[in-house]
């Protein structure tokens, strides 16, 4: 028998472990050579993995299970031959026996083990803020196990006569539980500060009603308004270069290149794909780049490697109705600018009072190494390129800039 061990293959340098998070085929069944059979997840993205031979499959993981990188997840006979018409039905169901149960009539007498939760499990409720009078335990004697702590949830309150009360338990998947652990590490491991600012919107909603048609004619891809942002953001960095380093140790490491991550929301969660060098990007170049690894982040097809590195950051809220928010340091980089919803407001205009649209925007920054000179100056650096886009973006040529 010629019997292939697939094994986990390494996403990245870094990862070390995986999570079987859906296996697409069942055990027993006949699977194609490439036919994706399971979707991985490390802690950066989710990706799939292809059989490397025909054959009949027989699974050796979970789904939710972790695995190192390299371990064996299942078996293909490649000696089996592939079962002719439907494949259901040349499975022949081995019917399980159920384990039932003993129960015992008699009620067993409490010891002093009853309700006393482990070391572990003490532990666990501790940090749920549990009494451990609330949880029944169903170890030896009624002692309450680590896994009766982590399945406890607090009281919800008395349950009202009509209504639904249902709750459903998921685990998160790898790339939420790392996204979580990044968050809290950012908050107790760096000096973060948000300043704030607003932009009139209203140059660059002129330019792209003049040019929007003819640019997406011409080149496949839309004039939006992230080309835009990026490049202020690219000229800003470079007048004040430490908000585009980071902290190594006891060293800071600046950068003579902006490589600007752009947070999208993918299916399996926050993405923050990387524009590459976007100093060397015009206008078409970006919206082409951002198009890209947006479809691939949505698709589910977007690498490791492509959300690695990044000196900077930009997330918008905007697009979910966001108005104002305080947006996290992306690790280990040092600032991160939010957009947010455009709103027409009054404003003061050469003395009179004119309806503009508005964006508010705000830079989160670390402290540490950025002063509030650098941040204040970097978002009004980006307010001026984005209110007079013509002047500062385009060298005055918008025609030649947007490659009309």
């Amino acid at each position: 028998m010629s019997v292939l061990e697939m094994k986990v293959p390494s996403p990245g340098e870094s990862i070390t472990e995986v999570e079987i998070a859906t296996w697409l085929v069942e055990d027993g069944d006949y699977v194609e050579k490439d036919q994706p059979i399971a979707e991985v997840d490390s802690d950066k993205a989710t990706l799939e993995l292809p059989a490397e031979e025909s054959g009949i499959i027989t699974l050796k993981a979970e789904e939710g299970d972790a695995v190192e990188v390299g371990a064996v997840v299942c078996l293909i006979d490649m000696d089996a031959a592939k079962p002719e018409g439907d494949d259901s039905a040349a499975k022949e169901e081995t019917p399980k026996e159920e384990k039932k149960a003993e129960t015992s009539t008699a009620p067993k007498a409490d010891t002093y083990a009853t309700g006393t939760a482990s070391p572990a499990a003490k532990k666990v409720l501790s940090e749920k803020g549990i009494p451990a009078s609330a949880v029944k335990g169903t170890g030896k004697d009624g002692r309450i196990t680590k896994d009766d702590a982590v399945k406890a949830v607090p009281s919800m309150g008395t349950q009202p006569a009509n209504g639904s009360r249902g709750t459903e338990r998921k685990k998160m998947s790898m790339l939420r539980r790392k996204v979580a652990e990044r968050l809290v590490s950012v908050k107790n491991e760096t000096a973060m500060l948000t300043t704030f600012n607003e932009v009139n919107m209203q140059p660059i909603f002129d330019l792209r009603s003049q040019y929007k048609e003819a640019f997406k004619a011409k080149h496949g891809v839309g004039l939006g308004f992230m080309s835009f942002f990026t490049l202020a953001v690219v000229r800003a960095l470079k007048m004040y270069p430490d908000v585009n380093s980071m902290i190594d140790g006891d060293f800071q490491i600046k950068h003579d290149f902006q490589d600007i991550s752009i947070a999208v929301s993918g299916p399996k969660g926050l993405m923050v794909p990387v524009i590459r060098n976007a100093e060397n990007l015009s206008f078409r170049g970006v919206e082409s780049e951002v198009k890209r690894l947006a479809l691939r982040a949505r698709d589910g097809q977007i690498t490791v490697d492509e959300m690695t590195g990044g000196t900077f950051t930009i997330t918008n809220g905007g697009v979910f109705g966001s108005m104002l928010s305080t947006p996290i340091i992306n690790p280990p980089q040092s600032g991160i600018l939010g957009m947010h919803n455009i709103v027409n407001r009054p404003m003061a205009v050469n003395g009179g009072i004119v309806i503009q649209p508005i964006m508010y925007v705000a830079l989160s920054y670390d402290h540490r190494i950025v002063d509030g000179r650098e941040s204040v100056g970097f978002l009004v650096a980006v307010k001026e390129a984005l209110e007079n886009p013509v002047e500062l973006l385009m060298d005055g040529n918008p025609e030649r800039a947007l490659e009309m």
